[in-house]
């Protein structure tokens, strides 16, 4: 098949190794992909998955990688065993892991692992486990972002917001943008949104269902807090979902923070990091790293999104083909560009 692949520190597009379906696995053309920054995060930061102790990812420079793990396809083969549950045509989309021995040995993050072949290619093999099957009429483009808007819901059910507190998502990328989403799901508000970006601010706002915005290089977020608190009379807390990952932000959030702040870390960290813990204690702040999405974010919205309660297309800004790839990846490494791009590997480019 055609493909990005990722070899030896290089991104090319060229041919490589089909991959085969095995027991209970599907075979699918890949409809639909998006670009994620931890695409680039994996591309960048390879010494740690070359010896990750969960063997979920793997990073060989001497194997072809195709990255990409947002996806959506059409289903074209099945590997021994599989049910009749996806019949060939199907439109099918999973959370992006291959299962060794059936679950019993674990599991490959798909993108991130030779044996667990991405979505940056014509062909993709998912678990027949994990798959859904999407019925009716919703875009394979909106199936394609469900994982990147499956974060946000994840930190905003696990954050369990209470009346009168009031949310900050810092970034309005993919990741804060879904945070965004789910709290306007919920009925909270006011909802502050801080980017850099002045389109990223409106998008939040018009797409999104944002109240306030932000601007970090006009003055101090917390300033705003304590400005949109006192105008809509609320008592609460801070509850920072901080979805930039950038050296040095959770520091300054730290710094920065009203007492009691809770902070969601959705950034993701590839290097290593400081945090003042005196500040942190002084404050009494909460922090939370890591975790999720959980299959009940990843499905939950999925069904939103089938089910139109939920439209993340305002996040898709382009469209491309796989040779366009490595450049879009580049922006996302710059931030630059809009915060979803998504993929067709097989063509059919708008």
């Amino acid at each position: 098949m055609r493909a990005v692949v990722l070899r030896d520190g290089q991104l090319s597009v060229r041919e490589t190794a089909d991959p085969v379906p095995g027991p209970n696995d599907l075979l699918l053309k890949t409809l639909s992909t998006a670009i994620c920054a931890s695409d680039v995060h994996f591309m960048d930061h390879p010494e740690l998955a070359i010896d990750d102790p969960t063997g979920r990812s793997l990073y060989d420079p001497d194997r072809d990688i195709v990255m990409g793990h947002e996806f959506v396809g059409e289903v074209i083969g099945h590997g021994p065993g599989c049910s009749d549950a996806f019949p060939i045509g199907s439109r099918v989309t999973s959370m992006p892991v291959r299962l060794v021995a059936g679950g019993a040995g674990g599991l490959r993050i798909i993108g991130q692992h030779p044996e667990a072949q991405g979505s940056f290619g014509e062909l993709l093999v998912v678990p027949e486990a994990t798959a859904r099957v999407i019925e009716g009429s919703v875009s394979s483009d909106a199936i394609a972002v469900v994982d990147a808007f499956a974060v946000g819901e994840y930190y905003v059910r696990v954050a369990e917001l209470k009346p009168g507190e009031i949310p900050i998502v810092v970034g309005a990328g993919a990741i804060g943008l879904s945070a965004v989403a789910a709290l306007s799901a919920r009925g909270i508000e006011p909802i502050i949104v801080s980017d850099f970006k002045a389109e990223r601010r409106e998008l939040a706002k018009s797409g999104f269902g944002a109240h306030v915005l932000h601007d970090p290089a006009e003055g101090s977020l917390f300033d705003a807090f304590r400005e949109t608190r006192l105008e809509h009379k609320l008592s609460g807390t801070a509850v920072v979902f901080e979805c930039v990952g950038a050296p040095g932000l959770i520091n300054s959030i730290v710094k920065e923070a009203d007492f009691y702040t809770r902070i969601y870390c959705a950034g993701g960290w590839y290097t290593g990091d400081t945090l003042d813990i005196t500040e942190a204690t002084r404050q009494g702040l909460t922090l939370r790293f890591g975790g999720g999405p959980m299959p009940e974010d990843w499905y939950g919205v999925l069904d939103a999104v089938v089910t139109g309660r939920l439209d993340p297309m305002p996040s898709v800004g382009r469209i491309i083909g796989l040779e366009e790839v490595p450049d879009a990846l580049d922006d996302a490494r710059r931030s630059d560009g809009p915060p979803r791009i998504v993929v067709h590997p097989n063509g059919d480019v708008v």
